[in-house]
């Protein structure tokens, strides 16, 4: 099961603005509280929009996996008190505030900070909603994948992916700037979620896109598609995109196939999968895949980790001795990529590139891919393992447009992730670390990731296998920076 980290409150100076009538009593205050008795835990008090006010992020209490937010005065007076739930949604109003709402409540919060802690606050939000959305469904085998199907039709979820702004404004944007691919086209969507991929092809000047969907995401699709009357342009076909078939070659075949590390989920096999419609000289969005990868020195987020399995270094625990199950939960819990981000000082090399081409590489490619690194490292310290993030790229007929989840772009929902070596590797400044990640499918929509690693002037070597399947989520402490 996905796990996260529980960390000290983040504070944020905001001034706060409640979307309701002024002249509302407090007779009114308490019916609405009263009304979400029962739910997550909620406190509002009056108050005025030319305050300063302390946003709070409140770390999660005990296996609870919801933060808590918190708004307050000078005073330390709490104006605005809620336990974020998958029942409360926020997304981002401009550059600097996010509007928060849970029932028949909204509050706007204007941030007096730089744009990037707004960003990392709403993706933070995004995670938990995510966690507690899909506890229970991380690890599934082959015989669950009902289940991968169904978490990925709940409307939750897709709400999560459509408010990554970075994400639906960059899909967007490399639509509409290569109209000249789209206009007059016929366009296949594979696993649009929402809809929002036709939509956006329909705005570029399609004549005529299929959106294959699987159920229920299908009829939801198919409600969007009529309420927005584009019946006569958007055909929604159920089923999964190796089942169903396509009344007409496309020229152009649009999909968000990305998970974390570009390869989680394995979307991109039925991508790949759905170019037996594609006419030759078509167009795939996105085109072509990045993953990046880098050493890294990281000596608290080492220290942290292997904390994680100190109750079973207990001697006498109710009269047990714990220690020989100890090397067993750290195997357990080194097994686990780490999901977060990171600040760009901690990579102890320039990051080395694997490409994937998804208009030329045959899908076989996927489910086993090897990528050799060789490291002149630029600082001496121990190498605690690899960094990884991926790009894709957009290449149509008029313009190229990238989508980057690097360390140094604005954060999105994917983040970056990171895998722990077994036992850290010291190097000097000028020596090379070389070695393989080895990326191979397995049953549950995802891989396996097994690492080697040698310094070349030492001999020293080290290594790891990981389930991508299995992350780690590292919050809040992404918020800082």
């Amino acid at each position: 099961m996905a796990q996260m980290r529980e960390e000290t409150a983040v504070a944020f100076p905001v001034r706060m603005f409640t979307l309701q009538e002024e002249e509302e009593q407090q007779e009114e205050e308490q019916q609405m509280e009263e009304a979400l008795a029962g739910g997550p835990q909620v406190k509002v008090c009056r108050h005025t929009a030319d305050r300063d006010l302390t946003l709070l992020l409140l770390p999660a209490a005990g296996s609870q996996h919801a933060p808590h937010l918190r708004v307050q005065d000078g005073d330390g007076v709490s104006v605005f008190d809620i336990s974020f739930s998958s029942g409360t949604s926020s997304c981002r109003v401009g550059a600097q505030s996010l509007l928060v709402t849970h029932g028949c409540l909204s509050v706007l919060l204007l941030f007096r900070t730089k744009a990037g802690q707004l960003g990392r606050l709403q993706s933070a939000l995004y995670i938990y909603r995510y966690i507690d959305e899909c506890r229970g469904d991380m690890r599934m085998e082959e015989s669950g994948a009902g289940k991968y199907l169904m978490y990925h039709g709940c409307l939750s979820q897709q709400q999560n992916l459509l408010q990554d702004y970075q994400r639906t404004a960059t899909y967007q944007q490399a639509i509409l700037a290569n109209e000249a691919d789209f206009r007059d086209k016929v366009v296949l969507s594979v696993g649009g979620g929402s809809g929002i991929l036709p939509f956006f092809a329909v705005q570029a000047g399609a004549k005529r896109v299929y959106a294959v969907e699987t159920s229920p995401m299908a009829e939801y699709v198919k409600i969007l598609v009529q309420g927005n009357s584009l019946s006569d342009r958007i055909t929604v076909l159920e089923g999964r995109m190796e089942e169903v078939n396509i009344p007409d070659m496309v020229d152009v075949i649009v999909s968000e196939p990305i998970g974390y590390l570009l390869l989680h989920e394995r979307k991109l096999d039925s991508f790949l999968f759905a170019r037996k419609w594609l006419k030759p000289n078509g167009v795939m969005f996105p085109s072509s895949g990045e993953i990046h990868l880098a050493p890294f020195t990281d000596e608290q987020l080492y220290v942290e980790h292997h904390a994680r399995t100190s109750f079973w270094q207990q001697r006498c625990f109710h009269g047990i001795n714990l220690c020989g199950l100890h090397t067993a939960a750290l195997n357990e819990v080194l097994r686990q990529p780490i999901v977060d981000t990171f600040d760009m000082q901690v990579l102890m090399a320039s990051s080395a590139k694997y490409r994937i081409d998804f208009l030329e590489d045959e899908e076989e490619a996927l489910h086993r891919i090897e990528i050799p690194f060789v490291f002149k490292l630029l600082q001496s310290g121990l190498v605690h393992g690899l960094a990884f993030w991926f790009d894709i790229a957009f290449s149509g007929s008029t313009s190229t447009v990238w989508f980057s989840t690097a360390p140094t772009e604005p954060l999105t929902h994917w983040y970056q992730v990171r895998c722990l070596l077994q036992t850290p590797l010291f190097a000097k400044l000028g020596q090379t670390l070389s070695g393989t990640v080895l990326l191979t499918t397995n049953k549950r929509h995802s891989y396996d990731i097994h690492i080697t690693a040698v310094v070349e002037e030492s001999g020293f070597r080290s290594g790891n296998l990981l389930d991508l399947k299995n992350p780690f989520f590292r919050m809040p402490s992404w918020l800082h920076g």
